[in-house]
This record gives structure tokens, sequence and C-alpha cells, in this order.
């Protein structure tokens, strides 16, 4: 007779874990061990970097199910690492979303003007963000709350190194505009 959570052995008895391009694979050959582990080791993360380009848990949530559905269906090439390809995904699941709420967004932006207006009112991150356009979101997000190098970033974003540098600048300095009498 097989024991239940037989399956689970590499991952619960074994010291050397797969590496995530293994797990990758183990995957696409139908291993559900091996998905609950990536999503294990990654999905907090993904939350993370979600929900601070979102605003809220729900879209998050969302986001990250869309995010690791296409990275059942991607192909990946091992030409970063498995978290930048990740983002990457995130990113544009995203973006997607984001479009289809459009009609939704108008409201937060009269909410984001009130909140600026109010100088002595204490804003909090999320709102700040909310600010920005999702181009100038994305590269605050990747670069200052998830540490991402730049070299990340561009991978993550599909963009030259230079374009996120210039992106950040400008993020920051759009971030100084609107928020300039604001003291934490």
């Amino acid at each position: 007779m097989e024991e239940i959570g037989a399956d689970l052995q590499p991952y619960e008895q074994n010291t050397t874990l797969p590496s995530d391009p293994e797990l990758l694979e183990q995957i696409r050959r139908g291993n559900e061990p091996a998905f609950r582990e990536l999503v294990n080791r990654h999905g907090r993360y993904l939350f993370g970097v979600a929900h601070s380009m979102c605003g809220n848990n729900a879209d998050a949530e969302d986001v990250v199910q869309e995010t690791l559905i296409a990275a059942l269906n991607g192909n990946f090439r091992g030409e970063s690492s498995v978290r930048t390809w990740l983002v990457a995904i995130l990113v544009k699941q995203a973006a997607m979303q984001r479009r289809k709420k459009r009609p939704e967004r108008l409201a937060g932006d009269e909410q984001i003007k009130s909140a600026a207006a109010a100088s002595d009112a204490k804003m909090d991150l999320s709102v700040m963000l909310a600010a920005l356009s999702p181009e100038h979101r994305q590269v605050i997000v990747l670069r200052e709350l998830e540490k991402m190098s730049y070299q990340q970033i561009a991978e993550a974003l599909d963009l030259p190194q230079g374009t996120v540098e210039s992106r950040l600048h400008r993020a920051r300095e759009e971030l100084r505009k609107r928020f300039e009498g604001y003291q934490p």
C-alpha cells in the first residue's frame, strides 16, 4: 500500500531541494508537489509585488493567480532567474487587469487629487503609488520596495536598462513634485 504524501518525499525529506528551473521542468511533467513548492518559494513575494502595483488584496490575489497560470503555460528560457521571469509575467498580468478596470480608475484619480491637496493629511504608500502612472509605479515598486537591480528590472519589464533608469528618475521626480509638502 502506497503511503499518503509519498510523492512529497523529494521536498520534505531530501536536504537538497531542486532549483527553480528544475521545479519548472518537473511541473511541465505534471508533478503537482513541484508546483506547490514553486508557489511556496515565490507566492508571498509575488503577492507583495502585485499588492504594491494593484493597491488591494483582491486584485493582487487575482494577478498572482493569473501569473501562476501563465507561468504553467509559459516557456522559461533561462535568460534570467525564475523569480525575475515570474515578475515579468506578473507585471504583464497587472497591466492587463488595469486595462480591464479602466472605468473604475476615474474615482480613484479624484481621491488621489483630494489626498494630495490636504498636505497635512497622512498619506500611505499605496496612495502615493496610485498617483503614479503604471510605468512609473512599476519601476518604483520593483526598485524601491522589491530591491531589484536595474538589470533585473530591465529583464522583468523587457526594457533597456537605460529606459529603466530614466523612468525611475522621472518617477522619483513626479513623487517629489506631487508630494512636495508631505512630511511623514
